[in-house]
């Protein structure tokens, strides 16, 4: 256990690094597309014809990738506060390459980030070891997550709907939000994923199994809907406050759904 939790470890400390430098290199690109036409921010989608933001993507891509594996050794209230070394690599990114700077509150936000995530790391405690996706969806469909699910769908929809159209200008907790509490979905269900990945490889095939793929559609959703968000909060707001706001929040509500459906202890 100790041994692939240092894998989830170090996996994680890599994707860190990678999605702290996507988000500068996705701004760039926003920056570029917002000169040729309408604001990602408003709904333009020109961003999509850059090539920066693209490779902005990329490099997200491999960040997701690694933090997907490290979801697979170890668990999500280890794996997800070790996202805080994503806000140093863009706060320092941010102010060299896109000439945002970060106040002394903010620096200080970014060390509570980081001491708070070493604390939550040093204390995760562990999760059973699960066998099937059978045994992840049946945690899924307890009553408890299924009551987080819905009033996460409800408040994303009321945030989407309601806060977006009024508020989505001029206050960044309303991107930020939609992507937190949605991406609280994406790592259940990537955790579940990666579980049906790893013991498929090993032998005990998940992919005949609907519960698989209900995991995988909801996955796909969720990460559709937290880009399109994450990236209105980048045109609209500077990284360097976007960044800390974002894995706050996200972080948050990731320990709290895995506490939830995997029944684990926080103290």
């Amino acid at each position: 256990m100790y041994s692939s939790n240092l894998t989830g470890f170090v996996l994680a400390l890599v994707s860190s690094a990678f999605i702290g430098s996507s988000f500068i290199i996705k701004k760039k690109g926003l920056q570029r597309a917002r000169a040729n036409g309408p604001r990602a921010s408003v709904g333009g989608y020109g961003y999509l014809l850059q090539p920066l933001w693209w490779l902005g993507m990329i490099t997200m891509i491999v960040g997701e990738i690694a933090n997907f594996v490290a979801y697979i050794y170890a668990p999500a209230v280890l794996v997800t506060p070790l996202g805080a070394l994503s806000i140093i690599v863009s706060a320092v990114l941010a102010h060299f390459m896109l000439k945002e700077k970060l106040q002394r509150m903010g620096m200080l936000g970014c060390l509570m980030c980081i001491v708070g995530s070493t604390v939550i790391v040093l204390h995760a405690p562990q999760e059973k070891s699960l066998t099937s996706v059978q045994e992840i969806w049946l945690l899924a469909v307890q009553p408890a997550f299924l009551l987080y699910t819905a009033s996460a769908m409800a408040v994303t929809l009321f945030l989407i709907l309601y806060c977006v159209p009024r508020y989505g200008q001029t206050n960044i907790l309303v991107y930020i939000g939609i992507c937190s509490v949605i991406g609280s979905l994406t790592v259940m269900s990537v955790k579940a994923i990666g579980i049906a990945i790893k013991l498929t490889l090993e032998g005990a095939n998940q992919l005949v199994y609907y519960q698989t793929w209900i995991f995988l559609m909801v996955a796909v959703s969720c990460i559709i809907t937290q880009l399109n968000y994450l990236n209105m909060a980048l045109d609209t707001f500077n990284t360097a406050v976007v960044s800390p706001i974002y894995y706050a929040l996200f972080t948050s509500f990731t320990i709290l759904a895995s506490a939830i459906m995997f029944k684990v202890s926080i103290h």
